[in-house]
């Protein structure tokens, strides 16, 4: 590990203009520290921010919820609020990782995990992400758990946060600061980049910007479900997962929320499925036509081919066990 300077952050007003490319927030570090230590990261400055007042979960506007950038993992799928309203949430949250990894790993830092490719991680190896102009080693190489869906010929990584899925999913904003004090918010679907020309950059985050927390609108009617297909049943990412939220009324889709993830450099929302479904009756012939309509452009590098199948049965069974759900459950 490179050498670095340290600094414990007491208020965001200590965040000055130079925490800028060279300078790298900790909270959890559960991901980061594990970069330090491969020097795929190599930050000259630790800005601390693991004592900030941002650990809070509390009441939002017209039945949202705040959730502050240093709510663990474990916090935030535990709360009584997201387990009962949110239950997509706290369900993504508990298929990731382990019970060790959720106690320290923070909202904040979740969003900005860091790909999961073996050639991202093997500094032997050539890849875009890590220095840009190397080449991609993944494309004729090992790929199996590679993009399928917004990748490009420089990358074709994939984004491992499951929570991020559910987020996205459930139309999060994110909060965000920038060092010289001003502050903005976005969708947490827009924080996110697709590879294109720049797969060295993860998001839309400007150097210096820091998340500050989450903000969950008022839950959308519906069976929520979260499913991940996996190599094994515990601290593995997904080869294929699916969040979505579907309202049934009269046997057909009142509304409906779908988000991918393991797919795509992003957590990949849905809408040409959406859009199909909308309106339609709530049979499995409507859900494989959603599905085929989203997946038209998804491609393969060969390891990873049978991911397209593999993400349309996904999507058929969430929807068919949310449908089914939801008219039990209707009196």
């Amino acid at each position: 590990m490179k050498p670095f300077d340290y600094q414990r952050i007491g208020a965001v007003e200590e965040i000055d203009a130079d925490a800028g490319e060279r300078s790298s927030f900790l909270a959890g570090g559960t991901n980061l520290v594990d970069l330090m230590k491969h020097e795929i990261e190599t930050p000259e400055r630790l800005l601390d921010i693991s004592r900030l007042e941002l650990a809070q979960i509390e009441d939002g506007d017209q039945g949202g919820l705040r959730v502050g950038t240093l709510v663990t993992n474990t916090g935030l799928a535990s709360d009584a609020r997201v387990r009962e309203r949110w239950p997509l949430l706290s369900s993504a949250l508990l298929a990731g990782a382990t019970a060790q990894l959720r106690n320290r790993a923070t909202t904040g830092g979740n969003l900005l995990q860091r790909t999961r490719c073996y050639y991202f991680y093997d500094t032997a190896r050539p890849c875009n992400k890590r220095e840009p102009g190397e080449g991609c080693g993944a494309l004729a190489g090992h790929n199996r758990i590679h993009a399928i869906l917004g990748a490009s010929e420089q990358c074709i990584a994939t984004h491992p946060s499951d929570m991020a899925v559910a987020m996205v999913a459930l139309d999060a904003r994110v909060r965000l600061r920038a060092a010289d004090g001003s502050q903005r918010e976005l969708p947490v679907e827009e924080l996110h980049r697709l590879p294109g020309d720049h797969p060295e950059r993860d998001t839309v985050l400007q150097p210096g910007e820091l998340i500050l927390g989450v903000d969950l609108p008022a839950p959308p009617p519906g069976r929520h479900i979260y499913r991940k297909v996996r190599d094994r049943s515990s601290y593995a990412f997904a080869l294929v997962s699916v969040g979505a939220i579907l309202h049934v009324a009269d046997g057909k889709v009142g509304s409906v929320r779908i988000a991918f993830g393991g797919v795509a450099h992003k957590p990949w929302r849905a809408r040409k499925a959406e859009q199909a479904l909308q309106g339609q009756a709530a049979t499995e012939e409507n859900f494989l036509k959603a599905a085929d309509v989203e997946l038209a452009d998804a491609r393969g590098y060969g390891g990873n081919d049978f991911k397209i199948p593999l993400a349309r049965r996904t999507l058929v069974a969430v929807l068919r066990d949310a449908a089914r759900a939801t008219e039990e459950s209707t009196p």
